[in-house]
């Protein structure tokens, strides 16, 4: 993928390589979809605007390569480097409201695509067959479920297993499919949304609203009146200050645990590749090709590990959403408990 971004002409102005660029704009957002190897070409996509006059919709090839449309352009630099804004008779820039379909909106749409097709897929395969042991890759992807429902979901959530199991395994399909897909440097991969913050927020604020909506009374007297020493509750509610908080690390750890791991995956990957191009501008060829050598080497070694920690990321983020919601349906125990059998 970096070759890629090499050959559009990510250089200084005396020819070196720009390595901030091109990581920039590898990991980051686009209005249109570059096609591999051949990044001055792109897919576009429709973008959609409120600006000072209204709304707009058009494709975003009418302002890609500094191109100007109806008053909008894309920022090259400042404060809204990248993003879509528009020129005002002043000169200034405006942020509009920006509703467009950009390259990880659009890879998202694939994604959950992708992952309807592989339900419906071995839903087919049993209406067709009845109980028929399924082969090949509908037998990889029954295994793949069994294992996560039978060996992860069911032990930790018990009897509210099969409330929270159609969630908690389409989370799992879903971001294993995203980081998969980020992994593709041909099209329809290349998107970095497991890398993007936006997204795992998005996932960890939905794991969010499952566990506070539906948290038994249990568990927010647990929260705010917790069975402590009365020291550690009155005067200084030091305790329910605690649990409250906690409240709120739980998506935040969701969010950053899998940022982090997929970030530094693209990142590592990346770094590897512009070596070649910096130990050549730097040192010659001959010392870029003894580069060429072992960044390569490392580079498909560490892609074989991304491809690894995609699975396990899938799975622990879908394994610590069991937990914190199995932890949301706290039963009453001791004398309460007995009290609400009677």
């Amino acid at each position: 993928m970096a070759l890629g971004f090499i050959r559009a002409g990510h250089h200084h102005g005396d020819g070196e390589v720009n390595p901030k660029e091109i990581i920039y704009e590898h990991l980051g957002d686009a209005y249109g979809w570059e096609l591999p190897f051949c990044h001055d070409v792109r897919i576009p996509l429709p973008i959609i605007v409120k600006g000072t006059d209204g709304w707009h919709c058009f494709s975003s090839s009418r302002v890609t390569d500094g191109g100007t449309y109806a008053g909008f352009t894309i920022a090259e630099g400042g404060d809204y480097n990248g993003k879509l804004v528009q020129l005002q008779p002043d000169g200034s820039q405006y942020r509009p409201l920006d509703l467009s379909v950009t390259k990880n909106v659009a890879a998202i749409f694939v994604a959950a695509l992708l992952v309807v097709l592989m339900v419906m897929h071995v839903r087919n395969w049993y209406k067709r067959h009845g109980m028929t042991a399924p082969r090949k890759g509908t037998a990889l992807l029954e295994l793949i479920v069994d294992y996560v429902y039978t060996d992860t979901i069911r032990p930790i959530m018990g009897k509210e297993a099969p409330k929270y199991a159609p969630y908690l395994l389409t989370v799992f399909f879903f971001i294993l499919t995203m980081n998969l897909l980020g992994l593709v440097v041909i099209f329809p991969g290349g998107a970095n949304l497991t890398g993007n913050l936006a997204v795992t927020m998005t996932l960890a604020l939905i794991t969010f609203f499952i566990i506070n909506f539906t948290g038994t009374r249990e568990y927010w007297k647990e929260i705010f009146w917790p069975d402590v020493p009365m020291a550690l509750k009155c005067p200084v509610p030091m305790m329910p200050l605690i649990e409250v908080l906690g409240v709120f690390t739980k998506p935040i750890a969701l969010m950053i645990r899998l940022f982090a791991n997929m970030m530094g995956g693209h990142m590592v990957v990346l770094v590897l590749m512009l070596l070649i191009f910096i130990f050549t501008s730097m040192f010659g060829a001959v010392v870029g090709g003894v580069t060429t050598v072992f960044s390569l080497a490392f580079a498909l070694f560490m892609l074989a590990l991304d491809t690894l920690v995609s699975f396990i990321q899938a799975y622990v983020f879908t394994i610590l959403s069991a937990i914190f919601i199995s932890m949301a349906h706290v039963e009453p125990h001791g004398h309460a408990a007995e009290q609400t059998k009677e």
